[in-house]
């Protein structure tokens, strides 16, 4: 659950990002993806205090239990799954939705590599990150991202490393 809930936090935060124009969408199918990712911290986490005393006992023991010394976290994987849409690949978010708090730059962007800058701007805290997303071929994709997350003068350094691999056309439930 800790995991799912910072990959969630983390990923929507940073990955998010507006449509830019004429840009050229990564050559990968549309449909439903596996993507796993793992991804490793240091620093307390971007997480409000409110927020933090809202979670079930349990769970903010497993967040906490987490930090090693210096508040660096084991690498922890999540292996979830996506709905890439044409929309998706034409803004340049083949694996995010839309956050009006995210801002980006796209460094590059051909149909094997997209390579953005993204910058967000939360009510107590800012994220920038750089993100590299390569498509091996139409129906896998691997990337990583860095991240440094402001919190009311605590910064946390997460390091994420993705695979992805198409399952099929239906997306089903999946958004």
């Amino acid at each position: 659950m800790r995991s799912k809930f910072l990959l969630a936090l983390i990923i929507f935060s940073s990955l998010t990002f507006w449509a830019a124009d004429k840009l050229t969408p990564l050559n990968i199918k549309e449909g439903l993806w596996e993507m796993t990712v793992t991804h490793s911290m240091i620093g307390m986490p971007a997480i409000p205090p409110d927020a933090l005393a809202k979670m079930p006992p349990e769970q903010r023991a497993r967040l906490e239990a987490a930090m090693k010394h210096n508040g660096a976290a084991r690498p922890t994987t999540d292996v979830h799954k996506e709905c890439v849409t044409k929309e998706k690949l034409e803004k340049q978010s083949p694996f995010s939705d839309d956050r009006k708090e995210c801002s980006r730059t796209v460094l590059n962007s051909t149909g094997s590599k997209l390579e953005i800058k993204v910058h967000c701007e939360e009510k107590q805290s800012s994220t920038d990150a750089s993100l590299l997303l390569e498509a091996i071929s139409t129906d896998n994709v691997k990337g990583s991202m860095q991240s440094v997350t402001n919190t009311s003068g605590r910064t946390m350094n997460l390091n994420f490393t993705f695979n992805s691999r198409y399952l099929g056309p239906a997306c089903g439930d999946v958004k």
